[in-house]
Order: structure tokens, then C-alpha cells, then sequence
């Protein structure tokens, strides 16, 4: 068993470094962005509190459809998965990982690889359930089960490309203050946790579709609305109390219809886990 787990801690190191050249060399970041970077044991700490996040630690919930949503979501991250001809209201994030599983060399099944240029294989929720049993839902069952660590290494990447993004969707006065904080929280012990949860629990806030009475509850808001910080556990705090901030204005905006209050607590409980460094 032992063994296993090295084994599975030197992959991950070997994965880690690729990838993490791969982003330096291709992502232009802003004057005054630090890039941060993940040791093996700080991915894995942070895949399984995502996972545990997502899907309560029940393997059952890493296929998942919400009964109120349009897509499947799937993975540790619960990635975004429309089925063809579907609206697109959020990031679509599950066909990305498909490619990420291909540059990384993972094994994917011809049918998923064929899938991921026409969309979901399950039309909607009920067909979802009913191939719960079927081959192909297993198989991806178990990719998912048994990356852990490179999908997180995915939410990462999407963290570092999602900054010189963000910086692009704000008037000038809010750049060096969204890139201050920033730069607090990947130089705080455990601060990439929050930055690497919150971007693939609630996206980066760009996105038009993405807000109600324009206002949106991504990233961006966040970052912006924190007030000034510096490195150390007074950011992790200010994050955390800023990210529930953004989720119960969303809530206040919301059409009375879709009862989003009923998720706040949970929305609560997982925002409160940013306050202290998991690492």
C-alpha cells in the first residue's frame, strides 16, 4: 500500500512539473502577478477537500445531475457537462478536462474522446439515472475516481489562466487592487485552497449569463470586493468573509421562484473552510 502511494506522489510530482512549465510558458501575466506553485503533498490535501466538498466523500456523487440543472456535473469539481443543443448559461468545463486528460496521457475511451465534440451522452436527467449500470458510465466513473489529483492540478491551471483574464474585465482603478489581494492569498500558508475551490465552485464572474441584476458572485467579484490585505491568515479571513458576501447577494438577486436560499448554508460551510489554512 505503501509503495502505491509513493508511486502515486512521484506521478503526481512528474505531472505537477510539466504542467506547471507548460503555464508559465503560455499564460501572460500582469505587471506585478506572482505565479504560485503547488507541492505534490499540497495538490493532494487539496483534491481531497474538493472532493469532499463536492460530494461529501460518497463516491455516488461524483456523477452527478441536479434535478434543477441542465447539465451533468461531474468529477471531484462537479465540471459542467451539456448534452447537445442545450443553453449554456455557465462555464462548460468538463470537454476541457477531456483534453487535459489526453495532453496529460491518460487511457480515454474512444466513445468519451467522440463525445466530447458533440456533448453529454445523456440527454437529461432521467436517462442520466437510468445508465448508472452501463459500461461506459462506469469507466468514467472510474477515470474520475482515480485522477484526483490531475483534475485538481486542472483547477489550478484554470486559477493561473483566470487572473490575466480577470485583470482584462475591470476598469483600471480596481486592477492593482484585485492583483494585490491576489498576490496575498498565493503567498499565504493554504492560501491557494480558496483561490483553486472558488473558481471551480462558482467560476470567474466574467461570464454575462453568470449574474443577476448584473451583479455576479465569480472570482472577480470577490477578489474586488475584499477590502486591502496582506499575506497571512487575516487574507484567508477576508476571502472567506467576502466569497459568502458575493453567494448571499447572488441569493438576494435571484427570481423568488428558484428558492436559492435553500443552498446558503451549505454555500456557508464551505466558504467558512477558507478561513484557516488546510495545510
Amino acid at each position: 500500500m505503501l509503495s502505491i502511494k509513493i508511486l502515486t506522489i512521484g506521478l503526481t510530482a512528474l505531472l505537477l512539473s510539466s504542467c506547471t512549465k507548460e503555464v508559465k510558458g503560455t499564460i501572460k501575466y500582469p505587471t506585478g502577478v506572482d505565479r504560485p506553485s503547488l507541492t505534490p503533498y499540497e495538490l493532494n490535501v487539496i483534491s481531497d477537500k474538493i472532493y469532499k466538498n463536492e460530494t461529501g466523500g460518497n463516491p455516488k456523487y461524483l456523477m452527478y445531475w441536479s434535478p434543477n440543472e441542465n447539465f451533468a456535473s461531474l468529477g471531484i469539481g462537479h465540471f459542467i457537462w451539456y448534452p447537445k443543443n442545450e443553453p449554456r448559461r455557465f462555464d462548460e468545463t468538463f470537454p476541457s478536462m477531456i483534453d487535459y486528460y489526453v495532453a496529460n496521457k491518460v487511457k480515454i475511451p474512444t466513445w468519451l474522446l467522440q463525445a466530447r465534440k458533440i456533448g453529454a451522452p445523456w440527454r437529461n436527467k432521467e436517462v442520466f439515472e437510468r445508465a448508472r449500470n452501463d459500461k461506459e458510465f462506469q469507466q468514467l466513473k472510474n477515470i474520475l475516481m482515480n485522477t484526483k489529483a490531475l483534475q485538481t492540478q486542472f483547477f489550478f491551471d484554470r486559477v493561473n489562466a483566470s487572473i490575466p483574464e480577470i485583470i482584462t474585465h475591470v476598469a483600471p482603478e480596481y486592477k492593482k487592487h484585485i492583483i494585490s489581494n491576489y498576490n496575498a492569498l498565493v503567498n499565504s500558508r493554504g492560501g491557494l485552497y480558496p483561490l483553486i475551490d472558488y473558481i471551480n465552485f462558482k467560476g470567474k464572474g466574467i461570464k454575462a449569463t453568470e449574474r443577476y441584476n448584473n451583479q455576479g458572485w465569480g472570482l472577480l467579484q470577490v477578489l474586488k470586493n475584499m477590502r486591502p490585505v496582506t499575506r497571512g491568515p487575516g487574507a484567508l479571513a477576508e476571502f472567506s468573509r467576502v466569497a459568502y458576501l458575493m453567494l448571499k447577494r447572488r441569493v438576494q438577486n435571484s427570481p423568488i421562484e428558484k428558492n436559492e436560499k435553500r443552498w446558503l448554508p451549505g454555500w456557508k460551510k464551505r466558504t467558512d473552510s477558507y478561513r484557516v489554512s488546510i495545510l
